[in-house]
């Protein structure tokens, strides 16, 4: 669960974002508003920094990028299995393992995405062929971040290809269920690999939620 403090930062910067979408043009001009809201937004920045590594115009320029209605952002993992063994890729970033995946892209469905995510860290051909998992990140063991994040996990159809690193990733493999290496639990936690493995010996399994 989230630490109140990054419930608050959320929240702040949640305000902040939808205020200077709706006073702005075609929904109403008012310079004091967007100015208010500014304010908040820098308040929510200064609370992450004040909890993280990050400066505060770092963060305050992070968030800004954000425009339009906040809603949350969707992580797209692909759940690959050969025989009874599952793929995974080595990140470079923490020297974690995880399921492979990353943002979905505009213009793309969340199959079209994760089929091209699974190809681009891991050199793999697949075809997506069940929703698994549709989660809110929040609600699991990650570590806490600065957005909030749903997770949709596919199970994917291994077509053709061979393991092929990049600048991203530095080892690809795969693995039984007792032999998992150590996680990168920003992306992928111990008990949803437990839980695809699952998935895998009972097909009847409805895909989890929250």
């Amino acid at each position: 669960m989230n630490p109140h403090w990054l419930t608050w930062a959320k929240k702040l910067q949640e305000i902040a974002q939808n205020g200077l979408l709706y006073n702005r043009k075609p929904y109403r001009d008012s310079v004091f508003d967007v100015e208010r809201f500014e304010q908040v937004r820098n308040v929510a920045s200064e609370i992450m920094a004040h909890h993280t590594d990050a400066d505060a115009p770092y963060i305050t320029n992070l968030f800004a990028k954000e425009e339009g209605h906040a809603t949350p952002k969707i992580d797209l993992r692909a759940v690959v299995f050969q025989g009874d063994k599952i793929l995974l890729v080595k990140e470079r970033s923490d020297g974690g393992w995880t399921l492979p995946g990353g943002w979905a892209d505009v213009n793309e469905t969340p199959a079209q995405g994760v089929v091209r995510e699974t190809w681009e860290e891991s050199g793999y051909e697949v075809k997506a062929v069940k929703l698994l998992a549709f989660l809110d990140k929040s609600k699991h063991d990650h570590p806490p971040s600065a957005f909030h994040t749903f997770k949709a996990i596919f199970l994917c159809e291994l077509i053709s290809g061979q393991a092929t690193t990049n600048i991203e990733i530095d080892e690809i493999g795969f693995f039984g269920e007792n032999e998992l290496p150590p996680l990168s639990i920003e992306r992928v936690t111990g008990g949803q690999l437990r839980r695809v493995f699952e998935h895998h010996r009972n097909k009847d399994l409805w895909a989890d939620f929250d």
